[in-house]
């Protein structure tokens, strides 16, 4: 059954986000529900968390529940408040009158401000354009493999109100329509710069904290002003309570969380009828530089970039550190466990810089207001504009969505107890360093025979990645519950060795005969005659070192495991 805007006949249409259901959610039964932002706050012990039509959906929603949260608690100002709101079941009771103060702002089909858009915005020949201009699962240009073929023409005011959250956090850059009254429109058309070009969100490769439930989650990330490395200004507001925006951008700074959060980089404006959005009006909004932002913005790493400094003549320049979509989120843990101090020294500025949220959770820690073996999960969500192949890449289409969630307990986050995030990372790396080993076994097995041995790699890689993925999560959320990290370590080694070693056995049990029989090739500095045998014996060495040879016994010289099986001619 569509659903209707409140409108009566001598009244103007309204949805209002505050009472009507727009957010999608997942219950601790297993449930979805769609709730109104009151419900959310009111029910949020009771969800296990957001569910959008994208994740990169569910995060642009969350940092919209978070700046609420902010403003409607003024804070938490320091640790004390957050340690209050942690325990007080009824934390989020003030955001119900918070939101009947505000509803004004929250209403989607408001004539003089609507939600998130620009009364009255309009092109020279008031063009009214189709809906997949914000719907992200329907990419420009290249419908296929969507639900919504052939496009999008219709939207319920719930769907349309989760879609303009996300245009403004993640929409692509390219060239956009230019409304009537934005100076930077030429010809009708707006076109993209440095500080113009996809949403905030799609610049980052954003990390935020998962609790048990979305209580937890909102109360985890939300960060104390207080916080080191964290700049939040007083008159730091969100969009609802700043004036309504006009057709062109404003250039400024953000001023805070609540401002960072609900950033206006788009100008939209829905047309609807009686029971739906019918057409979007969309073009550039709020232009914002992306070096140097990491005393803002808290949810991604930073990495420090040369090529930016020489560009722009100073020193340290950082920029978001993105996600690299063909790799687990567990094999960059490094870049969220090491924290900023860690990696500083007097003369040289830190690489990276880890999220700000993983920092302020690192407090919670060191400063007891939560136990060392509390469990969290570590989301990451990306989005990919391009695909690999654009010969010119203009982030002006979606390409993939990134999402991954890594379980550990709190305490790999504690600067004072260092041990845990080190054998995290160490162990990661014997991953990473078992997998070259299958890799390398794949390319030899292919020299053997003459043949090209690319694929066969990149193949190898994906399956040691892929047969190492469930047992690495779930050692490292155990990993603090078993005694001795260093222990816990040599175990996992011995977990990889035995995955890995017979991961290779089977790649050497396919290599049919012309593998065995072998051939001459040339080496760095001689020949030799390399068969599967000799393949073998390399991978197996090579296995044992980087391993640290773990099933060797105390009574075993070195290499023992390693010895060459007979050669075969």
């Amino acid at each position: 059954m569509p659903e209707s805007h409140d409108v009566g006949r001598d009244t103007a249409p309204s949805f209002d986000l505050t009472t009507r259901p727009w957010v999608e959610v997942l219950r601790l039964d297993g449930t979805q529900e769609v709730l109104s932002l009151r419900e959310v706050f009111a029910q949020a012990a009771g969800l296990r968390r957001l569910v959008g039509d994208l994740p990169t959906q569910e995060f642009a929603l969350l940092r919209l529940l978070l700046a609420v949260a902010h403003d409607a608690l003024e804070g938490p100002q320091d640790i004390e408040d957050w340690s209050d709101l942690w325990s007080d079941p009824e934390c989020f009771a003030p955001v119900g009158a918070y939101l009947d103060a505000h509803r004004g702002r929250f209403d989607l089909l408001h004539t003089e401000a609507p939600f998130f858009q620009t009364a009255g915005l309009r092109t020279e020949k008031d063009e009214v354009f189709p809906l997949h201009r914000i719907v992200a699962d329907v990419p420009n240009g290249e419908p296929f493999f969507t639900a919504r073929l052939p496009t999008v023409e219709r939207l319920s005011f719930a769907e349309a109100a989760r879609w303009v959250v996300h245009a403004h956090a993640y929409d692509t850059s390219g060239i956009k329509t230019g409304p009537v009254g934005d100076v930077r429109a030429k010809g009708g058309r707006t076109y993209p710069s440095a500080d113009l070009g996809e949403g905030w969100l799609g610049k980052l490769g954003a990390v935020y904290v998962e609790g048990q439930n979305l209580r937890e989650t909102l109360l985890l990330n939300l960060i104390a002003w207080d916080t080191d490395c964290l700049r939040v200004e007083q008159n730091d507001k969100p969009a609802w309570r700043r004036d309504p925006c006009g057709p062109g951008g404003e250039v400024r700074n953000p001023t805070g969380l609540r401002d960072l959060y609900t950033w206006q980089s788009r100008r939209i404006r829905l047309h609807y009828d009686d029971v739906a959005v019918i057409g979007v009006v969309l073009g550039y909004g709020d232009p914002l530089e992306i070096v140097n932002r990491f005393d803002r913005e808290p949810m991604t790493s930073w990495k420090r970039s040369h090529a930016a400094e020489k560009e722009l003549r100073r020193s340290p320049v950082y920029k978001p550190l993105r996600h690299d979509h063909s790799r687990a989120a567990w094999r960059g843990l490094d870049a969220m466990l090491v924290g900023r101090s860690s990696r500083t020294t007097e003369s040289e500025p830190s690489h990276v810089l880890r999220p700000v949220v993983m920092e302020w959770v690192a407090r919670l820690v060191a400063e007891g207001e939560l136990r060392r073996g509390h469990l969290i999960s570590a989301c990451t969500i990306g989005m990919a504009y391009d695909p690999p192949w654009a010969k010119k890449p203009a982030k002006s289409s979606f390409f993939d969505v990134h999402e991954d969630r890594v379980s550990m307990a709190v305490v790999l986050l504690d600067r004072e107890e260092p041990c845990y995030a080190r054998t995290a990372m160490d162990a990661a790396k014997d991953s990473e360093r078992a997998v070259q080993a299958l890799t390398d076994l794949a390319a030899n097995l292919k020299r053997a025979t003459g043949s090209e041995y690319g694929g066969a790699c990149t193949a190898a890689s994906a399956l040691g990645f892929a047969a190492l993925d469930g047992p690495y999560r779930s050692w490292l959320s155990s990993l603090t519950k078993l005694g001795d990290p260093e222990e816990q370590r040599s175990h996992w080694q011995r977990e990889v060795h035995r995955i890995v070693g017979r991961l290779g056995d089977r790649l050497i049990a396919e290599a049919g005969d012309a593998a065995w029989q072998g051939r001459i090739v040339e080496l760095k500095k001689r020949t030799e005659w390399l068969n599967a045998t000799l393949a073998r014996l390399w991978f197996r060495r090579a296995l044992d070192e980087c391993l640290a040879h773990p099933l060797l016994s105390a009574d075993q010289p070195p290499g023992a495991e390693a010895a060459p099986a007979p050669i075969t001619s």
